[in-house]
């Protein structure tokens, strides 16, 4: 379990503590916090590395994965420390990934997604469209962080993107260097909300310059690559896959 964390210290303890419950060997990278983010899991049984400034997104998933790696994990499930994902889909992550070998497994936020801020759902879907150019298949939920890796896709070395363009990033590189597909399971992500009584930090995620981040770099890669109307029929001949298996939490 990788677990990137920045100025977390509202809910990274609950985060921490219910990851525990479901996955014994928890990761936690620190991306150069300036409050009480480590101070708050001290205690707890985890393995913390800590950045001394803050380098981004893909810097921690990067840190998370070569650890995972060095110490003989098979795979890496990643959760936000903001309180948005759920330990209880832990294992329902990780009956898709033994139904669904060598696939990335994405906890796609598809559950009562109502009650997901209406410029989220605008983003993410954006997103999906534009990085189905990259993979050549459609994804549901390509932003989401809750996911599974397997071994060979943590073990990619030549993903060409930092911050939140990395999590895009490493779907096309997967795709384009091992043909990795994507299987998504659905989850119920939490948000900040009259219906849910929980108090979430500020996203980290900025809509507008994040997301052209991202369209930017998958627009450029699909350019460089050619072949548009080839990719567009592989697209349509790849639907998503959606897989629902029952709730073991």
């Amino acid at each position: 379990m990788v677990i990137p964390a920045l100025n977390e210290e509202l809910r990274i303890r609950g985060v921490v503590e219910d990851a525990l419950k479901f996955c014994p060997n928890v990761i936690v990278i620190d991306d150069g916090s300036t409050d009480s983010t480590c101070e708050k899991i001290a205690d707890l049984p985890v393995i913390l590395l800590k950045h001394p400034q803050r380098m981004g997104k893909g810097a921690s998933l990067r840190d998370g994965f070569a650890e995972s790696l060095k110490r003989g994990f098979k795979g890496v499930v990643t959760m936000d420390g903001d309180g948005q994902h759920q330990g209880k889909d832990i294992p329902r992550l990780l009956a898709a990934a033994n139904k669904f070998p060598n696939h990335i497994v994405i906890g796609a936020r598809i559950k009562k997604r109502s009650l997901q801020p209406k410029y989220r759902t605008l983003a993410n879907n954006f997103g999906d469209w534009g990085i189905a150019w990259g993979t050549g298949y459609q994804i549901v939920d390509t932003q989401s962080g809750q996911r599974y890796y397997p071994p060979e896709v943590c073990a990619l070395t030549d993903v060409p993107a930092e911050g939140f363009v990395y999590e895009a990033e490493i779907l096309i590189s997967a795709a384009r260097q091992l043909g990795t597909r994507v299987v998504s399971v659905p989850i119920e992500s939490r948000y900040s909300s009259e219906e849910l009584d929980e108090e979430f930090r500020a996203s980290h995620f900025k809509p507008l310059e994040d997301l052209y981040g991202i369209t930017s770099h998958v627009i450029s890669r699909v350019l460089k690559s050619g072949g548009m109307l080839e990719v567009y029929r592989r697209i349509k001949r790849n639907p998503p896959v959606i897989f629902d298996p029952t709730d073991n939490g």
